[in-house]
């Protein structure tokens, strides 16, 4: 008995053939070129944090792992569940544009959308800036999964929301103390310690150490009064003075 998603998977498959072959292998390429994408921006997030507060770099640090995790977890579901492909399972469906993956290669949840959403939103949490870029690369990541007619619908829309949730909720949870490891880690004293952590911010460029301004020079002593007797100038003015003499031989007797 076909479900909804399964019609809607053969919507979007058919739609997948209908389009040109150049959009179709772009899609093919899409599928895991992002996941390149997202671990350059994870690099980029980790370098501009370094200069941030320990907070800061903890939820760089914290994204890819978290992401990791989220992969991990996913795996884990495949396992339990063990949902056939819909490019073997769902009848009458045209052939996907990449080869169907093996028989026990599960199709729920669907892998790739949970790192995509894993990524998506650890990015943001850690450069909010490009939450703009990052979700609706993962929403087309998701989307070209069921494209290219290797997942359901509803594998890629549970796989997003799940990595999602799992990058939201650890980042979260871990980034106090992860700050204080990294306020730990720019104090050591080992060289590629220091430099995985960063200067943090207010720092010198280059070294991680601070910034010391110069110290003023304090100003100079006055001169000691001279005590050396002046010295006569010829040349000088020398205004006249009056003396005046008593003569005692009119002194009446």
């Amino acid at each position: 008995m076909d479900t909804m998603t399964d019609d809607l998977y053969r919507d979007i498959t058919e739609f997948a053939h209908d389009t040109p072959s150049w959009f179709q292998h772009l899609a093919e390429v899409w599928t895991e070129l992002g996941l390149l994408l997202f671990g350059v921006l994870f690099i980029v997030a980790w370098w501009r944090a370094r200069r941030g507060d320990p907070r800061a770099l903890a939820v760089a640090v914290l994204a890819p792992l978290a992401t990791a995790v989220a992969y991990v977890c996913s795996e884990l579901a495949k396992s339990a569940i063990d949902e056939e492909r819909p490019c073997r399972a769902v009848s009458g469906a045209l052939t996907p544009l990449v080869e169907c993956p093996p028989h026990g290669d599960w199709s729920f949840p669907s892998n790739h959308s949970t790192i995509a959403g894993a990524a998506a939103i650890g990015l943001a949490l850690a450069w909010p800036r490009i939450a703009a870029l990052t979700v609706p690369m993962a929403v087309l990541m998701a989307f070209s999964r069921v494209f290219v007619g290797v997942h359901y619908p509803h594998d890629v829309a549970v796989g997003l929301v799940f990595g999602a949730l799992i990058v939201f909720l650890l980042v979260r949870v871990a980034t106090r103390p992860v700050a204080r490891i990294t306020l730990a880690m720019r104090g050591s004293s080992t060289g590629i310690v220091t430099w995985f952590a960063g200067p943090g911010p207010g720092r010198g460029r280059g070294r991680g150490r601070a910034h010391i301004p110069a110290q003023a020079s304090a100003p100079a002593p006055a001169p000691a009064p001279s005590h050396q007797p002046p010295v006569h100038n010829p040349g000088a003015y020398d205004p006249p003075t009056m003396t005046i003499r008593r003569d005692d031989t009119q002194r009446p007797h």
